[in-house]
């Protein structure tokens, strides 16, 4: 009788020892995320991240703040480019910015990393970048899970998602009803096109026009593939110290649907946010996609930033402050516009007029 071999995990295409070496190479910078509630907790490589909640204690009452997302199509360039430590901060940017926005600290993030096929030295560079994320934005990271599906995915491809929790004290919590009229809209500038519209992007650089990512654009300074790259702004930390300066009313991330999607969101009924375009100039990158691809400025203003990255509602005779604050903290800042109670418009809307801007 012949022997027959039989079937296993790693004759379908999972490598268990490849993860393993892939969680010894990610310890160390999972490590430089700790924050004292999760000190001797653990470690990496246990079932579920651990967190001292004693911590909360010196909140009346404490709200906790969660999201979860993903870069998107992003992902696919940082492949093709073989750069695999910058996505990690659009991932923690796209999960914390969001977080804050309620006036929340960022405390711990997990992340999940699908691969097609476990490189070890790949998958730690991506966690590499989430540690320096996690970093940027104040939080642990304190645990994830690497999964590989050969068959669903190619050897190369991956995709990226996260979930993170904040702590906002409720009589701190930031939103629509804390604005009024007269308020400032204060503009934070965006990195470039942060992570969102890329499937746009893609389409009118590289499906039409044939655009190549290692071709030198002389606007940008550097390669296209660069600059589609550029990670996205972490804001977590500035905005926290907004807050403790000025009487900050609300914030709004912008990212998918654009600055006046994603700013209608947080005006109430009855008001509206209106945004001066001759406030400030999109990056040339913007201006690439749109003129390539002959796309509309309401198309891109629905599904770029536009230079825009976060937005704060401050009291108009505290935007002065805040700007200067921003400033300190190097982060490039105007006011770009003001809510109005005008009633000949939709309520709760924002519109982003070409108006001049008042003396």
């Amino acid at each position: 009788m012949s022997e027959t071999t039989g079937a296993s995990y790693a004759a379908a295409g999972v490598d268990i020892e490849a993860g393993d070496r892939a969680v010894e190479l990610m310890k160390e910078w999972v490590k430089k995320t700790q924050r004292a509630e999760v000190a001797g907790l653990g470690g990496l490589g246990g079932f579920a991240g651990l967190f001292d909640a004693s911590a909360l204690k010196r909140y009346e009452r404490p709200l906790l703040a969660s999201a979860t997302d993903g870069v998107g199509t992003k992902v696919d360039l940082a492949r093709q480019l073989g750069v695999y430590d910058t996505i990690g901060h659009d991932l923690v940017a796209m999960v914390m910015d969001d977080i804050v926005v309620c006036g929340a600290e960022p405390l711990f993030m997990t992340d999940y990393i699908c691969v097609g096929k476990v490189h070890p030295e790949r998958v730690a560079a991506i966690v590499k970048g989430i540690a320096e994320g996690c970093v940027l934005a104040g939080c642990a990271l304190v645990g994830g899970e690497t999964a590989e599906h050969p068959g669903l995915l190619g050897p190369d491809d991956f995709d990226v998602a996260g979930a993170g929790t904040g702590v906002v004290e409720a009589d701190r919590l930031l939103g629509a009803d804390r604005i009024r009229t007269g308020d400032a809209v204060i503009a934070m500038a965006s990195s470039g096109l942060h992570s969102n519209g890329y499937s746009l992007v893609r389409h009118v650089l590289f499906d039409r026009a044939e655009l190549k990512l290692d071709q030198h654009v002389a606007e940008f300074g550097r390669t296209l593939g660069e600059e589609l790259l550029e990670p996205t702004k972490i804001y977590s930390l500035d905005c926290l110290a907004l807050t403790r300066t000025v009487d900050v009313h609300a914030y709004s991330h912008v990212t998918g649907g654009g600055l006046a999607a994603n700013l209608a969101r947080v005006i109430p009924d009855g008001l509206h946010a209106i945004v001066d375009r001759a406030t400030w100039t999109p990056a040339p990158v913007f201006d690439l996609v749109g003129t390539t691809g002959r796309v509309e400025r309401l198309e891109l203003e629905k599904t770029l930033n536009m230079g825009v990255g976060m937005i704060a509602i401050v009291p108009e005779d505290s935007a002065d402050a805040a700007l200067a604050t921003l400033a300190d903290r190097g982060v490039e800042a105007w006011i770009a516009g003001e809510i109005t109670d005008r009633g000949t418009h939709e309520t709760g809307a924002a519109l982003i007029n070409d108006y001049a801007p008042r003396p």
